[in-house]
């Protein structure tokens, strides 16, 4: 990962501003979370000699995404980082399939979404950018499964942010806000890059600059949702290397 900041940019991107930090959403943007937790549950399966549908699960397991976050940010339950809420949805999916784990098992395969593999385009050009723009997370990953999945990945961010940091699950407000005062720049100066475009409609809604890259495989073959842009999202792509063109 690198450690040090790169200069300011010299010109403007085509949003007619100065931006001084690129900020990731993280999963489905910049990772394949559905191929790779595909492929943990059936290595997985090999080792234990456990067949299941291994696409279903990791289907029903970022099913239960939204709905663990929207407790949080409701205040039904305290703050839990996205560890703790992955693990509480990944035993009651383990009882709903009749899969038995050990302690150990369990840690283990949770820590998969600490080892999310980047899509394919993703490296080069983030290796790219990361000479001209600060390179952030703004995700709602914890902070050690997106300094993990970097280390793992080698994805190259100078400032790993988002909800823990910010104490609150995006699209809340504060996510955005106290993750643009931890660059110490305002929001104007950030662009949030991200394949959804409810996130994007959050963010520019508080100023930042936005960026739609197309990922229309991330839930699958028959995925319905954020197939293209549906907001004046300031750039439009298809995926990182025409993301680092563009700027």
């Amino acid at each position: 990962m690198a450690t040090d900041e790169p200069p300011p940019p010299t010109e403007p991107p085509p949003a007619g501003r100065r931006i001084r930090a690129l900020c990731f959403d993280v999963f489905g943007t910049v990772v394949d979370w559905r191929g790779s937790i595909i492929d943990e549950g059936r290595a997985l399966g090999r080792r234990l000699g456990i067949e299941r549908d291994w696409t279903a699960f990791a289907d029903a397991w970022r099913g239960r995404y939204q709905p663990s976050m929207e407790r949080v940010r409701s205040g039904e339950i305290d703050w839990k980082p996205l560890d703790e809420l992955h693990m509480e949805s990944l035993e009651a999916l383990l009882e709903e399939f009749e899969i038995e784990l050990g302690d150990e098992q369990r840690l283990d395969f949770n820590r998969a979404w600490h080892r999310l593999r980047p899509w394919p385009e993703v490296v080069p050009a983030l290796t790219d950018l990361a000479g001209r723009y600060i390179l952030a997370t703004l995700s709602n990953a914890n902070i050690g499964l997106a300094r993990n999945m970097a280390a793992n990945a080698g994805l190259p961010w100078h400032r790993i942010l988002g909800a823990e940091f910010a104490r609150a699950y995006k699209p809340l407000p504060e996510a955005y806000l106290r993750s643009a005062a931890g660059l110490g720049l305002e929001p104007e100066q950030c662009m949030l890059v991200a394949a959804h475009n409810n996130d994007l409609e959050a963010a520019s809604a508080l100023g930042f600059a936005t960026a739609f890259v197309a990922r229309p495989t991330e839930y699958g073959p028959n995925q319905t949702a954020d197939l293209e842009a549906t907001g004046p999202w300031d750039i439009v792509v298809g995926d990182f290397t025409e993301l680092a063109r563009a700027l």
